[in-house]
């Protein structure tokens, strides 16, 4: 881990690579820091089948065992609202995951989808606008074969974009790999 919060860390890798676990040390790193500091976690999942459901309830239970001081928030779609309302100097937010954030927005389970341009260039201004330090969480996809199907392949390039537009806007990108960060981008 690095020695230091950056004011604002991207962390990418691919499932199971490390990247939450990497979140909520930064963030037990920040509330031992200070005891008027305090983290909110901004979760993105929607259980919408029984595993789902489970799987966000294992890892409520393993991130409150972990670290106990993070609150939790959810909110599926309106990321840059949330990061605005939750944000302060004294408040590390963490945004747990981008890409499951940015299939709510093009595959919802009700309702039409919605383009990512508009609400990725919201998150990034809200991210260089906010008042505390923010890490945020996404997959990395892109490093597979071409998928087939259209509808796969256009999600796989909205994801490439979101992620070079969040890396773009972090301070420091950091990839995950086997639980190992390897740091691609540092604060200047």
């Amino acid at each position: 881990m690095a020695d230091s919060v950056a004011r604002s860390e991207f962390i990418l890798g691919g499932q199971r690579s490390g990247k939450s676990r990497r979140a909520e040390s930064l963030a037990m790193y920040w509330l031992v820091r200070s005891p008027s500091h305090r983290a909110v976690m901004l979760a993105t999942g929607q259980a919408w089948d029984d595993e789902m459901r489970a799987r966000i309830a294992r890892h409520q239970r393993d991130r409150a065992e972990r670290v106990p001081g993070m609150v939790t928030v959810e909110e599926p779609l309106a990321l840059a609202q949330a990061l605005r309302e939750h944000s302060a100097p004294h408040t590390l937010v963490v945004v747990d995951c981008l890409t499951l954030w940015l299939t709510n927005l093009l595959m919802p389970a009700a309702g039409a989808p919605t383009h990512a341009a508009e609400p990725t260039q919201a998150l990034c201004h809200g991210i260089r606008d906010a008042a505390g330090p923010v890490v945020l969480v996404g997959n990395e996809i892109g490093l597979g074969v071409i998928p087939m199907g259209r509808e796969v392949r256009a999600f796989v390039d909205a994801l490439g974009a979101l992620n070079q537009a969040v890396a773009g806007t972090c301070e420091r990108v950091t990839l995950m790999a086997a639980g190992l960060p390897l740091t691609l981008k540092e604060p200047q």
